[in-house]
């Protein structure tokens, strides 16, 4: 998927894929930017104008993207001399994320919202949903088992190799 590696247990604190995918898609613009091709916009200027960032920080971002996995570059169908951004599999794997931090938005910050996504022809709604077994995820079903050695939920082992701040920087 990725040129480099952001490896959970290379985060600094608790080994953990959500630090490691925070080092890839956990700032502003980036996420917004796959936001922007999710939509097809995938030219610079397209995503410069709808995202409000900066040229300099979205450049640095979308070539982050890409080094990452998240976004290629193509050429454009109606301009083949000129390179737009498209999603990966990893980056149309971060819709859903995309779509719950809507949610979340929607819920918390406003009382009306700018945007609604739609399913042919009613709003849609996400519901978690078990691959496994096919179940709708009630609150507080799901739990955490910490499999990083040294660890627990509560924080590092004493006297474990992999206690915070030795050999994980």
């Amino acid at each position: 998927m990725s040129t480099r590696t952001n490896d959970p247990y290379g985060v600094p604190g608790r080994p953990c894929s959500i630090a490691a995918a925070l080092q890839v898609v956990g700032d502003r613009w980036s996420l917004l930017a796959v936001r922007e091709v999710t939509f097809g916009n995938h030219r610079f200027s397209e995503i410069a104008k709808n995202t409000g960032a900066p040229t300099d920080r979205l450049s640095a971002r979308l070539k982050s993207l890409v080094a990452d996995g998240v976004l290629e570059r193509r050429p454009l169908p109606d301009a083949p001399r000129h390179g737009g951004y498209y999603l990966t599999e990893a980056g149309a794997d971060l819709i859903g994320v995309i779509r719950e931090l809507l949610r979340w938005g929607d819920r918390w910050l406003t009382s009306s919202p700018p945007m609604k996504l739609w399913h042919h022809d009613h709003a849609f709604t996400p519901l978690p949903v078990c691959a496994h077994c096919g179940e709708p995820l009630a609150e507080g079903e799901a739990h955490a088992e910490v499999t990083a050695e040294g660890w627990a939920l509560s924080g590092p082992v004493a006297g474990s190799p992999g206690r915070a701040g030795e050999g994980h920087e």
